[in-house]
């Protein structure tokens, strides 16, 4: 995959504080996220994560703090230098009735259009280069409503991929895929972050988090609770903060990740074990 990221494009959230109809939602949010780096806010529904991302992306206007890329505050920007900064992919995107895979690539190229930059052959090369980034090369041609669920979610990855930003914000880019497009989705996310790019997603996959993240955020309460290497803050106790839920973190064989088991309630072991024991009895009757 292409290089094409400057090394020194630092993302730093400084003292970000958000409101929803003048409710806070998010308090004095300070975060360091160096290039190369897949970094995944987890936490419960409600505690802030999407909103934070909305303001790294300059859809929700933050009440206090900045998010700076590079040195430069993305807020202060407008709108097109913005675009060639960051990309966003929400959680649903839509796309116009009946758009083809390449056209839909094509999108990502608006950025660096104009009156007097009109299609080039860099935007020609950037499209073709996303398509086989994502392993859709052959699909181009298709409309996307004909694809599988996991195919259409490479192709909205390649259109971010084809706006060629330092930094890439991607809302729950796994959600309603199967186990094994998952996976394929994660692993393509962590090429990008080795060509240099800064990655930052939200998950409510704590298991998927923890193995592909090299960063997790812990929110709760728009707050940040902890960040850290997966391996480093995935405790019970975190996660009892967190979920209030009791549970063994292991480690998973080969890599060591952190695998996170519910620990049965006493109540439900006890369940568990009488329907194992009538179970039995029927077996021998």
């Amino acid at each position: 995959m292409q290089e094409i990221v400057n090394k020194n494009q630092m993302l730093v959230v400084q003292g970000l504080h958000a409101c929803h109809q003048k409710t806070p939602v998010l308090h004095g949010i300070n975060l360091n996220i160096a290039p190369g780096k897949v970094t995944v806010i987890v936490g419960p529904n409600g505690c802030g994560k999407s909103t934070l991302l909305r303001c790294m992306a300059r859809l929700h206007k933050p009440a206090q703090g900045s998010v700076l890329l590079g040195g430069a505050d993305l807020w202060q920007l407008r709108p097109q230098q913005a675009a060639r900064r960051l990309a966003l992919l929400p959680q649903a995107p839509q796309a116009p009735e009946g758009i083809s895979v390449s056209g839909l690539v094509r999108y990502g190229r608006h950025p660096h259009q104009g009156l007097l930059q009109q299609w080039s052959a860099d935007d020609e090369r950037a499209v073709r280069n996303a398509l086989q980034a994502t392993d859709v090369l052959a699909l181009a041609g298709r409309r996307l409503d004909q694809l599988s669920g996991g195919q259409r979610q490479r192709c909205w990855l390649a259109m971010v991929l084809a706006q060629e930003t330092p930094l890439l914000l991607l809302d729950e880019p796994t959600s309603m895929l199967d186990l094994g497009h998952q996976v394929d989705v994660l692993k393509r996310i962590r090429m990008l972050a080795a060509a240099g790019r800064s990655v930052v997603m939200v998950l409510h996959d704590l298991m998927a988090a923890a193995r592909y993240a090299d960063t997790l955020v812990a929110m709760r309460n728009g707050r940040v609770l902890a960040i850290g290497a997966p391996r480093d803050i995935v405790t019970p106790a975190l996660l009892r903060q967190l979920y209030q839920l009791d549970v063994d973190v292991l480690a998973a064989p080969g890599d060591g990740a952190p695998v996170v088991v519910p620990v049965a309630s006493s109540s439900m072991a006890a369940q568990t074990n009488e329907a194992d024991a009538y179970s039995a009895l029927a077996f021998e009757l």
